[in-house]
């Protein structure tokens, strides 16, 4: 089994619950309508993947997003995540009106940050992407049009939680193509203060 850290201890997730269309800038980008309700899905364990990967059949394109870990009930600690995609065949996939699996799922599509423990939910918490010193992405919970409590709820309505679950809350605008030896560096601030740095190269 796969697995994050949080604050230098070991969990192993048994899935992902990722939040599709969060932010309405990110949604006008990709050409998407406004979802009439949360647009939720799903991606397995064997997801998860310490390598930033720029092919995998098809050039993959990068989502990064606030992860919440949940435990007891909650979500005990926040990291960041980058949600790749096959972009080529989720377009198809979506014209077709079939499931994203294949699109969103495969193996290696999710890595992560160390997650950090947090005592309550702040919602001064943001991040920046820069690939190659250049910034490229900034997310902000205030921003996004489901807030992590009310994903947990509607989550909460038809699926189990198990500890160890990470929640990805969706991107904002700003996505695109991975290319080989891009370096990526995400920072995480509440507010003003740094919580986490995380860096990738991709292979």
């Amino acid at each position: 089994m796969n697995t994050v850290t949080v604050n230098e201890r070991v969990v192993i997730p048994f899935k992902l619950v990722c939040v599709g269309r969060n932010y309405v800038e990110h949604i006008k980008e990709l050409g998407n309508e406004v979802p009439e309700e949360m647009l939720l899905f799903v991606k397995p364990n064997s997801a998860i993947s310490t390598n930033l990967t720029s092919f995998h059949h098809e050039a993959i394109h990068y989502e990064t997003e606030l992860c919440f870990l949940f435990e007891q009930g909650k979500f005990t600690a926040v990291g960041i995540g980058l949600d790749l995609t096959k972009r080529a065949l989720q377009s198809e996939l979506k014209a077709r009106g079939l499931p994203w699996e294949r699109a969103k799922a495969f193996d290696g599509s999710a890595v992560f940050s160390e997650f950090v423990e947090i005592d309550s939910m702040s919602d001064e918490l943001n991040f920046e992407l820069s690939i190659n010193g250049v910034q490229v992405q900034a997310g902000h919970i205030g921003l996004m049009m489901n807030s992590p409590e009310q994903i947990l709820a509607e989550v909460s309505t038809f699926m189990s939680l198990q500890d160890g679950d990470i929640v990805m809350t969706g991107t904002p605008k700003g996505v695109g193509v991975v290319h080989l030896n891009d370096l990526f560096e995400v920072i995480v601030f509440d507010g003003k203060i740094q919580l986490i740095n995380a860096c990738w190269k991709a292979c």
